[in-house]
């Protein structure tokens, strides 16, 4: 765990500026000998317990991540191999940034409604302090570790994924980034030095962004499903910072008290924040057989989304 205080000591920041400006106080590290890998096959073990399932029932299991192992295999190829599921389970990694959940939930809802499989494993997975620049004050302060999954299936009984929606600015690609490290800037002793594999962000820009479209999205949803704002029980956000989900939860007129929040403990840990806080959710008993979940994440891309669930 890294407290803002622990902060206090690396950076010119303190507890007060960030929680102002963020709404976060900690934020978890991984150990060492921990991997993006390791973290999400102990998540996706968890699911399959609360859903009582055996790994051999996984025909698809996919990964958001954009912290990955490695740049070669998937993430998802190390999961598969380390729950012990099939070798016909098809695993891949998808790279959406914080919206990486979202949209690996649309991926599974569309092979599961075209009948391809039956039943899919979601993972949000991220060790974003492993690629912090911690003399940033900007940034070393917002992220965290952590992950989370969830387990989809064709067995519904009317209940589940109702629909989902992405969405892409390929415009904004500057605004938040990891610069270095891919074909475009190959690593070298000179990126390094530079810093250029660690996150680069334009926080105001992506504030405004954010804002809007989150909210957007969540009108999206509701509208596409006839729904209205009441007809939600719960929010189930990207924990990014607690400013803009207070301007969402005004615009969307859903009260923040209807969402999910965790930030204050786990900070921004991208891909993993929406199932993260949904388990956190259902374990507390705020969420119920039929009620209606909502969705939103915004990341890198910039790219984000909207899911509606059934539950």
């Amino acid at each position: 765990m890294l407290t803002n205080h622990d902060l206090e000591k690396m950076v010119d920041t303190n507890d007060t500026w960030i929680r102002e400006r963020t709404g976060i106080r900690e934020r978890r590290i991984a150990l060492p000998g921990v991997y993006t890998s390791t973290m999400a096959s102990a998540a996706l073990k968890e699911a399959l317990d609360a859903a009582g399932m055996q790994p051999g029932a996984l025909d698809m299991i996919i990964c958001g991540t954009v912290t990955p192992d490695m740049p070669l295999p998937a993430t998802a190829a190390f999961v598969q191999r380390q729950i012990g599921a099939s070798g016909n389970c098809p695993s891949f990694d998808i790279s959406a940034a914080c919206a990486g959940f979202i949209y690996g939930l649309s991926i599974a809802d569309a092979f599961i409604r075209t009948g391809k499989i039956r039943t899919a494993a979601v993972i949000g997975t991220e060790m974003l302090t492993r690629f912090m620049d911690f003399e940033d004050r900007n940034t070393c302060v917002l992220f965290g570790d952590g992950a989370g999954a969830v387990v989809v299936t064709a067995d519904h009984d009317g209940r589940g994924i109702l629909s989902t929606h992405l969405f892409t600015d390929g415009s904004l690609t500057d605004i938040l980034q990891i610069p270095g490290g891919g074909s475009k800037e190959p690593a070298s002793a000179e990126t390094v030095a530079q810093k250029r594999h660690c996150i680069q962000m334009e926080g105001r820009e992506v504030f405004k962004v954010a804002v809007r479209y989150l909210s957007e999205a969540a009108e999206t949803a509701l509208s596409t499903n006839g729904k209205k704002p009441e007809d939600v029980q719960l929010v189930a956000a990207h924990q990014a910072n607690m400013r803009i989900l207070s301007a969402v939860s005004k615009r969307v007129s859903i009260p923040i008290e209807r969402f999910a929040l965790n930030l204050e403990s786990y900070g921004n840990t991208s891909s993993a924040s929406i199932p993260i806080s949904l388990d956190e959710a259902v374990r507390a008993g705020r969420v119920n057989d039929n009620d209606l979940v909502l969705m939103i994440a915004l990341g890198g891309g910039i790219s984000w989304g909207s899911a509606l669930i059934r539950w």
